[in-house]
């Protein structure tokens, strides 16, 4: 058995080296890996691929420009993480203007006082937080009746997932 591992070892080896023992297959390989990055990205649309696909690009004309593989491997990757830890925040939070912020996790945590029982069965329940009237549920699924104070600890939608606060321990 240790023969044909041996042998298989060697196949691959001699394969891989003969693949990249000119510059235009270095530079063919840098091709493939460009386009694989981008339909990847394409495909998730989750701005990670991008940054590696700029350095199979950048590593492209590297190869182009006669470097050798060492160098090529050292700009792909010098270039991916750089772009991937410098630029992806910045191009995410532009592409991410266009999102209604709402600030509604302040809300949670607040106290309000319940002006309708609260019964997760029946689906009814009304609380009053700083002003504003809620619909709200019980986080625990127990009825909360009127007039008990409650803390909210989720929002789910535009409902208040509360709490009471004889339930909350110091």
């Amino acid at each position: 058995m240790s023969g044909l591992s041996d042998l298989l070892t060697y196949q691959l080896t001699s394969m891989f080296q003969s693949l990249f023992r000119t510059d235009e297959n270095i530079m063919f390989f840098w091709l493939i890996a460009l386009v694989a990055l981008l339909i990847i990205e394409i495909i998730t649309l989750g701005l990670t691929t991008i940054w590696f696909a700029a350095g199979a690009f950048i590593s492209f004309v590297a190869a182009w420009l006669g470097a050798p593989l060492g160098v090529q491997l050292a700009v792909f990757f010098i270039v991916s993480f750089v772009l991937l830890i410098f630029t992806r925040p910045v191009v995410q939070k532009r592409l991410n203007n266009s999102r209604v912020r709402t600030n509604v996790n302040s809300m949670i945590g607040k106290e309000g006082r319940v002006i309708e029982d609260i019964d997760n069965f029946n689906e009814t329940g009304r609380i009053i937080v700083d002003g504003m009237e809620w619909t709200a549920r019980a986080a625990d699924e127990q009825s909360i009746t009127s007039g008990q104070k409650v803390v909210i600890r989720e929002i789910q939608g535009v409902k208040a997932m509360v709490v009471p606060m004889s339930d909350i321990s110091d």
